[in-house]
């Protein structure tokens, strides 16, 4: 449970060899083996109410192919989705969605080197539910029927997925695997597989490892959600007690990572490559087993302080106004092996500084191995997993069934701990105060040793970046070891973000929803404040201060000069703190708060604990009132950010998103691009972006504040009347505007060449200005879901040309009415015609026909789940509430929306088809550099030039 709640690395140094009391399993789950070897795990959990999650969890992946079926593990987990006993052929995903499970967003499963897992959220509604749910289970365990046909048909669908991770990381890791996974059968081993093997095995290769490794030994179902414990365990015992258990099974074996004395350096670059990094892996010496005992649990608590103290320092760099590199990190903790962890350190760069930022990671390290950490530095980390456990504890009777199912899955297939959090939580603060500073420093001086240690430092093949050669990479460790290094030195902790001051506060109206649950208060600055208290976490409070306007007010001039800045406005910091001092202040604080300046609106939001509901409001107020000014901050930003970005174009999806967008953009002065260039931040003037922020924020008249969550009215009153009612108002009001510009309009098929592997994007749109309807908007966005259902129906399944895709679609109120409709899906360049054929004709059966009648009800089904789950989530209800400010739309819509889907006929989703379908189609496809011009296209007759063909 432990990987749940940290939100940081943890890392493990200590044998398991030590005794002593065993850590306790959470009793509130029931566990058990059947007399076949499988395993069970079953927990009562009533968030979200009668609803239930399994998992089927399987000690097997791609790790124990034979050479001949290097893909098939994860094949096989595309061949349960195609036929089992019960759901033949495809019509397992066909009933899932007819009862409210999506595919693919509630509906998944993943397979990795050493194990395979499914997932499956099922929704209780209906009593027959949770029967369906077990057999599906059951037939994913023991009845997949493989037949060759099947198989045959999910080649290119497997195919499609791998030609997904294609491209120039793809490229460098086949290079530098080999040295990063030394001598191992991980090397050889990924789950992908091999495109030679999958296009070409025999069905009999599938079936065998089917039969070798789907076995009930290797295998556990994990049920936890709005059940009966007892009833679920009888089914359980009934319906999977029955498969016999394997006399003579094939050997599960483990396997390694294994040690070495050099080091090895891989450097790897390629012409496409979008960015510049280094990472260093330095592995244990002992193989890694799970923690068993209250020492090891204890160890691993003085582990996690290291940790954080050790980032912290690099955080510093990295908000420092020259920064090394734009994020860097180290942790102890898991390789691709189960049993092997290793001190590792990441790295993004410039380019040609890998090797420094190498050299700064292991300095870092070297400092707290030399000198130790401070008592502050100490104090900080431990408040920080002090308040991480308490805020789970408190929390600890609103958690939602997936929230807790992945800690029994671990437990299953890597024995990790599974203790509760009421005993994690009472070992912590018996535990944490103890810690002393000789303890931390005894970790840290066993992370860095001179062998078994792997570089990786990869970059953008061009002729004016110079990359470093293997000599520099280990001479660098040689002079670690006689670095002038000085003690860490931290600034005294800030004490307070504002100062002091005396409030005169008042409330000037109160108005209550009954409907909403809502309570509005109107101050005498004219900021209103609407709160909701909820009981969904017992912890927790979400917050929004929302002003109309954003920067479709800046005049043309000033918009191009500020918009990349914006975002930069808080690495200054707020109240005279630097980013580095809040980072310190807010330490062990269960608060983050973020302001921001976008298209129509500006604001702030961010989440709190009940406790730190004061620091939420410190932080809201310091964002109106005090955020920094400070070139230096802004200078390394776009430092960090022009690293980032420098190559991005290379990488072909941004190119063709880009460059798809400035043509559609192209008589919109304002549109600059999806990233900013030297050009631009040439261009950007931080101080007018600053004075920008300072003039919008001044005005806390214009800005609606919302709270929800479980907020203590009289706690909220009084910190609302202080620091909110405070706020500098000018008595003026703005909104939004409509700057005039619009996208290009007509027909036309554009196309983008790009990229050396034989990938291709297609999106089909259609878009335009229309008065805004309501009950249109609605039709238009289920159309978008239930062409998604279509999309994956016809082109994957029953075309094997694509893995993944889906369609969208809707009506905006603001800043104009407007419509638009889209659908996007990856293939190979040679069906480009073909599925862009098959995707309009699907369209057009839409537009002829209208949807059939139990795809309406699918999408209408998995609304419903959604909904019912949604209406227990806090940062639903913040939006739901604030929506009304922006657009002006029904206040209501958030209770009405199941009555909205239900109202929803065949009828009003052709009418908007045909309105919004039937005319003004744009194509985009993105095409590979080289070879392309065999592949047809939608509609052969557009002209190609220097790879961009426009018909208007």
């Amino acid at each position: 449970m432990k990987k749940r709640l940290f939100s940081m690395a943890v890392f493990c140094l200590i044998s398991s060899s030590i005794f002593g009391q065993n850590i306790p399993l959470d009793p509130s789950v029931k566990m058990g083996t059947l007399s076949n070897g499988m395993k069970y795990y079953i927990r009562k959990n009533a968030l979200p109410e009668k609803k239930v999650d399994f998992r089927l969890a399987i000690n097997a992946g791609s790790i124990l192919e034979d050479e001949n079926q290097r893909g098939l593990a994860h094949f096989m987990e595309h061949m349960n989705f195609n036929g089992t006993k019960n759901f033949p052929d495809n019509q397992l995903v066909d009933f899932l969605q007819s009862i409210g499970v999506k595919f693919g967003q509630h509906l998944n499963a993943y397979t990795s080197f050493d194990e395979t897992v499914y997932m499956l959220p099922v929704p209780l509604d209906k009593p027959a539910n949770l029967d369906a749910g077990l057999k599906v289970m059951e037939d994913w365990a023991f009845n997949a029927t493989l037949s060759d046909e099947q198989i045959n048909k999910e080649r290119g669908v497997v195919l499609e997925e791998l030609r997904l991770g294609l491209g120039a990381d793809k490229r460098m890791q086949d290079k530098y695997l080999p040295k990063q996974l030394y001598k191992s059968q991980y090397a050889e081993r990924l789950p992908i597989g091999k495109k030679e093997v999958l296009e070409n095995f025999n069905p009999d290769l599938l079936r065998k490892f089917h039969q070798d490794w789907y076995r009930p030994d290797l295998m556990a179902i994990i049920v936890v959600g709005d059940i009966n414990v007892e009833e679920v365990e009888k089914k359980i015992k009934d319906n999977f007690g029955k498969y016999k258990k394997v006399l003579h099974p094939k050997e599960r074996k483990s396997f390694d990572l294994p040690n070495h004395k050099e080091t090895l350096v891989a450097i790897e670059t390629d012409p496409d490559a979008t960015s510049s990094g280094v990472q260093f892996i330095i592995k244990d010496t002992e193989a890694y087993k799970p923690d068993v005992t209250v020492e090891q649990y204890n160890q691993r608590i003085v582990e996690g302080l290291v940790n954080i103290m050790l980032n912290s320092r690099l955080g510093e760099l990295i908000n420092s106004t020259n920064p090394p590199f734009t994020y860097g990190s180290v942790y102890h903790g898991g390789t691709y092996a189960r049993t092997k962890e290793a001190f590792q350190g990441a790295a993004a760069t410039k380019d040609g500084d890998q090797l420094n930022a190498l050299k700064v990671l292991l300095q870092e390290v070297e400092r707290a191995k030399r000198f130790g950490f401070t008592p502050s530095e100490l104090e900080r980390a431990k408040i920080q997993i002090l308040s991480s456990y308490e805020w789970a504890y408190n929390n600890r009777d609103k958690n939602e069934s997936n929230e807790l199912i992945g800690g029994y899955v671990d437990n299953f297939l890597r024995q990790e701990p599974m203790p509760d959090i009421t005993w994690e939580y009472n070992q912590v603060k018996k535990f944490l105060p103890g810690v002393s500073l000789a303890q931390t420093n005894e970790i840290i001086g066993k992370l860095v040793k001179d062998d078994s240690r792997v570089v990786v430092i990869t970059g953008p093949e061009k002729n004016n970046i110079t990359m470093p050669t293997e000599a520099m990479v280990l001479d660098t460790f040689e002079k670690l070891k006689l670095a002038d290094l000085k003690p860490y030195q931290e600034k005294t902790k800030a004490e307070s973000l504002v100062k002091p001051f005396k409030s005169e506060g008042k409330i000037t109206k109160t108005e209550t929803d009954a409907k909403l649950g809502t309570t509005t208060w109107t101050l005498n600055n004219g900021a209103k404040v609407t709160f909701k208290k909820t009981d969904f976490k017992d912890d927790e409070i979400v917050f929004a201060a929302l002003g109309l306007g954003g920067s479709s007010i800046i005049p043309d001039a000033d918009y191009s000069k500020t918009e990349f800045a914006f975002d930069a406005l808080l690495e200054a910091g707020l109240g005279g703190l630097s980013k580095t001092d809040l980072t310190h202040y807010l330490a062990g604080k269960q608060v983050s708060a973020s302001s921001y300046i976008s298209g129509m609106t500006e604001g702030v939001s961010g989440t709190s604990s009940k406790k730190d509901l004061k620091t939420a409001m410190e932080l809201i107020y310091a964002c109106f009132t005090d955020l920094n000014y400070d070139q230096n901050s802004f200078n390394a930003y776009r430092t960090k950010k022009s690293a980032m970005l420098t190559h991005v174009e290379s990488d072909p999806e941004y190119y063709f998103s880009n460059e798809y967008a400035k043509f559609v953009n192209q008589k919109n002065p304002r549109f600059i691009g999806l990233s900013p260039t030297e050009k631009d931040w040439a261009n950007t003037d931080y101080k007018k972006a600053y004075d920008i922020y300072r003039q919008k924020f001044a005005n806390a008249g214009n800005f609606h504040f919302y709270f929800v969550g479980n907020v203590d009215e009289s706690q909220l009153k009084s910190e609302v009347l202080h620091y909110i009612a405070s706020l500098p108002a000018t008595g003026k009001s703005s909104t939004f505007k409509d700057t005039g510009y619009r996208p290009i309009e007509g027909e036309f098929t554009k196309v983008y060449k790009k990229g050396k592997e034989p990938k291709s994007l297609i999106t089909i749109s259609y878009s335009g200005e229309t008065p805004y309807n309501e009950k249109e908007a609605f039709a238009l966005s289920a159309l978008g879901e239930v062409t998604t259902i279509k999309v994956l129906e016809k082109l994957r399944e029953n075309e094997s040309g694509i893995y993944g895709g889906g369609a969208s679609g809707g009506l905006s109120k603001i800043p104009y009415g407007s419509y638009s409709f889209s659908i996007n899906f990856p293939c190979g360049p040679e069906n480009v015609d073909k599925l862009t054929k098959s995707a309009l004709a699907e369209l057009q059966k839409l537009i002829d026909k209208g949807p059939e009648q139990k795809d309406l009800d699918k999408y209408k089904e998995g609304e419903y789940n959604e909904y019912k789950t949604s209406l227990k989530d806090n940062g639903f209800w913040l939006q739901g509430i604030a929506q009304n400010q922006v657009d002006g739309s029904d206040q209501y819509a958030i209770l009405n929306y199941q009555d909205k889907v239900k109202a929803l006929t065949v009828k009003d989703l052709q009418d908007v088809a045909k309105k919004y379908l039937s005319k003004g189609r744009k194509i985009a496809i993105l095409m590979p550099e080289d070879g392309w011009e065999n592949a047809k296209t939608a509609e052969p007759d557009f002209n190609v030039t220097n790879g961009t063909g426009v018909k208007q």
